[in-house]
């Protein structure tokens, strides 16, 4: 997409930081203070990014002078930290996290508007094509959208096992509320002078916990193949009198030739644990696919399959070993596709009055309702929702909608509904 990829300081000024009002409100519990160095104390505290865009929009406003300097488009991959929250979860929410931020500035809205989607689709594709994670994409509410933006998108997955949903990555247009306030201008064709649109948008290490928690089962980890780090392991399954030496041979020749074809596969050769131990301690790793070779396999010239997703067998001869085994890693990730979706989707519940909604809501359901689009009535549903497993709100109004009747009520006001949104508990 003709991006440019850069890295900017981790450490932010006070003075810069605050200088755009609704962000810096939008970050304030979260944003981390440096305050002495060493045992003296800073005469100016210094903040550590919670993310880029006061970092990098003082230099925008430089680079930027006429339209021949846009589109500005930058991404950085880098860590950012966020220090006060509630319930620490491994990737899902943690103090500091690894992500990727673009940031890009260009001449018309209209042209803003069509990144902001360009992106999001890309996102979507990164969850339901490498990790196998359906996603919706929508749009969030005014209440839930970024701080200091003009609108967010966001593409939301849902986790059947807790009933929660969870905003996978977002990509918002800040509109020009960052231009305004870091005077980034540039004079147009016209030799008129003119604001800047500005889009970021950012995906992090909060993906894997989402493809951990959809796809993982009580034997551990289940890795989808196309993002495995090891797709296959081979294990080999020697007994008393076998040829103990040509099993191992044919362990090592089998990686060979899976690793020459571009399939990611290991052996573990380590000789101080049994084969059973061995296919415990993968299984939890989440090896996409395992490869057991013992006496019969070698006499028969093949090699016994298991796949991680669904524990089936079958045995592959040797001599159409990797076309086999790239078939099998295809109808692994297919499959955990499939099922992750009809999960999902056997969770969605559509209600259409606050007694359905806390029905559905107590079913650990992804509901769908009719709303009115007012924040009060959000903040009015957060607030009566408000217990021990945590506040609802909306998740997203999909971008696609279903039809909407004349007449249709919304279900926590009673006022007319505007349109379909997305509404849950969420981590």
């Amino acid at each position: 997409m003709k991006i440019k990829n850069c890295y900017f300081p981790l450490f932010v000024s006070p003075g810069v930081l605050e200088k755009e009002k609704d962000h810096v409100e939008g970050f304030a519990p979260e944003v981390a203070w440096v305050t002495k160095s060493g045992k003296s104390d800073l005469e100016v505290p210094i903040a550590i990014r919670p993310t880029s865009e006061t970092v990098m929009y003082p230099y925008y406003s430089k680079w930027i002078r006429g339209h021949r300097d846009l589109p500005l488009r930058l991404n950085q991959w880098c860590n950012v930290v966020r220090w006060e929250f509630s319930n620490p979860t491994p990737f899902i929410r943690s103090r500091e996290f690894l992500w990727q931020e673009g940031h890009t500035a260009f001449a018309t809205k209209e042209e803003a508007d069509a990144e902001v989607l360009d992106i999001l689709e890309l996102y979507r594709r990164i969850y339901e094509e490498f990790l196998a994670v359906p996603v919706i994409k929508g749009k969030k509410s005014e209440l839930e959208k970024f701080a200091g933006g003009l609108y967010t998108t966001t593409v939301e997955a849902f986790i059947p096992n807790t009933g929660r949903g969870i905003q996978g990555a977002t990509s918002h247009c800040l509109g020009q509320n960052f231009a305004k306030m870091f005077e980034i201008n540039f004079e147009n064709e016209k030799g008129e002078k003119a604001m800047v649109w500005q889009n970021s948008w950012a995906y992090t290490t909060r993906t894997i916990g989402v493809m951990i928690m959809v796809h993982g089962d009580d034997k551990g980890l289940v890795l989808p193949p196309k993002v495995a780090a090891t797709q296959v392991i081979v294990i080999p399954v020697p007994y008393k009198d076998a040829d103990t030496q040509g099993i191992l041979d044919a362990c090592a020749a089998t990686v060979k030739t899976l690793s020459e074809s571009g399939i990611r596969a290991e052996a573990d050769f380590r000789d101080n644990y049994s084969p059973g131990w061995k296919y415990s301690h993968w299984e939890m790793k989440g090896i996409p696919l395992r490869i057991e070779i013992g006496p019969k396999d070698l006499a028969n010239k093949q090699v016994r399959v298991v796949r991680r997703d669904n524990s089936a067998k079958s045995d592959i001869p040797m001599d159409s070993l990797v076309e086999k085994v790239r078939e099998v890693l295809d109808e692994i990730q297919q499959n955990l596709f499939s099922v992750a979706k009809q999960k999902k989707e056997a969770c969605i519940k559509v209600v259409k009055t606050w007694e359905e909604f806390l029905e559905a809501l107590s079913q650990k359901k992804l509901i769908l309702a009719p709303w009115c689009d007012e924040e009060e009535v959000e903040k009015s549903v957060k607030e009566r929702t408000k217990g021990e497993m945590g506040a609802v709100k909306t998740l997203c109004s999909p971008f696609d909608q279903p039809e909407l009747p004349e007449g249709t009520l919304c279900f926590a006001s009673g006022k007319p509904a505007k349109k379909w949104s997305y509404w849950g508990r969420s981590y």
